[in-house]
């Protein structure tokens, strides 16, 4: 639990400190979906905190979930409340598909290894029973199906299901375990892919928000990357303007900015940092560069030259050149 945002962002960025994650923090940054970046290995996360987790509105969690799919990053938040109540620790909450957990069940799972159980939805607390060990239990023990489902107080069909890996509530969940004298519910990871979607209760649906674009954008700029072999997701509410991923290889991923030299000058060291943390290139497209090569380490590619630039390997080529120049 923290008092307020900013506690919450210094105590979830040292705990990522503390578990071996290279970070940025974009939290000063507006517009923008994330307030951290962090990776450890293979494992990249766009972090949002909240003092309240119903703060996250359809549209924010649309655009969050949209650029972490593009990042190859999973979208996580920790709050401290849900209204006027604390979020429990060992439980995975969601939010229009976005993974909330609170700092407790965080810190669990980073320093201790102790994966949270439950899922919490509109409908209740869930578990995902491990239909495997449900199955192996009641025949070791020689109970039917019936004999099981008068224990949890449900039907013979749902103890199918159950074996069949379909989640329990927690109190029916409670129930199967002392009665069987095994443990059931499987671990949940919260930086799984699809992990809210696996798990999500009947009654909690998708929202339908599609995020509006903010901010202009030179059409050329993403025309002549789409025709010379780029996947483009324009992403106008984030540190950068476009993220570029070539046909061939979407592993790699380029992030860019578009706007003015000032403009450049003023978000380039931002652009730098969340690209360096999420391995990638970066590049600011400007009308003009004059002289410039880069900014904070950020090659600067004119308009003119991106036309004729723009083939992965030639912009690729000129990335790496305007890197090792003033």
């Amino acid at each position: 639990m923290f008092t307020n945002r900013e506690e919450g962002l210094a105590r979830v960025a040292a705990l990522l400190h503390r578990a071996g994650f290279y970070l940025f923090d974009v939290h000063h940054v507006r517009p923008t979906p994330f307030d951290l970046i962090a990776r450890r290995d293979s494992t990249l996360l766009l972090v949002k905190v909240l003092k309240n987790a119903d703060g996250l509105g359809p549209e924010d969690a649309s655009v969050l979930r949209l650029v972490a799919g593009a990042m190859g990053a999973i979208a996580i938040v920790v709050g401290g409340t849900s209204g006027p109540y604390e979020l429990e620790p060992g439980i995975l909450y969601s939010r229009h598909g976005v993974v909330i957990v609170s700092l407790s069940t965080l810190t669990e799972y980073l320093t201790k290894g102790i994966p949270p159980i439950l899922l919490s939805g509109p409908g209740g607390k869930f578990a995902r029973i491990d239909g495997r060990q449900l199955r192996r239990a009641r025949e070791e023990q020689g109970l039917s199906l019936a004999a099981v489902a008068e224990a949890a107080g449900v039907s013979r069909r749902t103890i199918q299901l159950y074996e069949e890996g379909a989640g329990a509530d927690l109190a029916i969940l409670d129930r199967l375990e002392r009665f069987l004298a095994v443990q059931l519910a499987i671990p949940l990871d919260p930086f799984a892919e699809g992990i809210v979607g696996s798990y999500r209760s009947p009654t909690e649906e998708e929202s339908p928000v599609r995020p509006r674009p903010q901010g202009p954008l030179p059409p050329s700029v993403a025309e002549e990357l789409n025709e010379r072999g780029w996947d483009l997701i324009i992403t106008l509410r984030t540190p950068f303007d476009l993220l570029a991923r070539e046909e061939r290889r979407h592993e790699e991923r380029v992030l860019i900015g578009v706007g003015d030299l000032q403009s450049a000058e003023r978000r380039s060291r931002l652009l730098f940092h969340v690209a360096r943390v999420a391995e990638g290139e970066s590049l600011f497209v400007v009308p003009e560069r004059r002289s410039r090569t880069n900014v904070e380490g950020v090659p600067l590619v004119s308009y003119q030259e991106l036309r004729r630039h723009a083939g992965p390997e030639e912009l690729r080529e000129l990335l790496r050149e305007r890197r090792k120049r003033p």
